[in-house]
């Protein structure tokens, strides 16, 4: 019973896993944090720092492991790295969005500039 049980385990942080790529490929082409919740993703990221300390608390005190065990854990693990490198690509995106809007605010500013001189030249 025990391995079925580390088997649907393994197999749901597995499931889970399989949206990180794709994830991270969106942040890494989209070049923007608009539509992404970087508070969501601190929340998954500490859901699977608690699964990997029941992990370890399971491997020290309750003798237990196997490969099963072993698969959930590593499946926790590269997980985790993937929620972490989302977040980083959040806050590098949010990054490019401020240095977009400062652009297109000193564009904006120079806009209004040629707009004065051409009425002041109509006159």
């Amino acid at each position: 019973m025990e391995n079925i049980i580390d088997l649907l385990e393994a197999l749901t942080i597995f499931c889970f896993g399989l949206s990180w790529p794709i994830s991270i490929r969106k942040s890494w082409v989209s070049r923007t944090a608009k539509g992404k919740s970087v508070l969501f993703e601190i929340i998954l990221l500490v859901g699977y720092g608690i699964g990997i300390a029941r992990k370890v608390i399971q491997a020290t005190c309750m003798d237990a492991g196997g490969f099963l065990f072993g698969l959930s854990f590593a499946f926790y693990i590269i997980n985790s790295i993937a929620i972490a490198i989302d977040i980083a690509l959040y806050f590098r995106n949010r990054k490019l969005d401020e240095q977009r809007e400062q652009a297109e605010k000193a564009q904006a500013k120079e806009g209004d500039v040629v707009l004065i001189i051409a009425d002041t030249n109509n006159n």
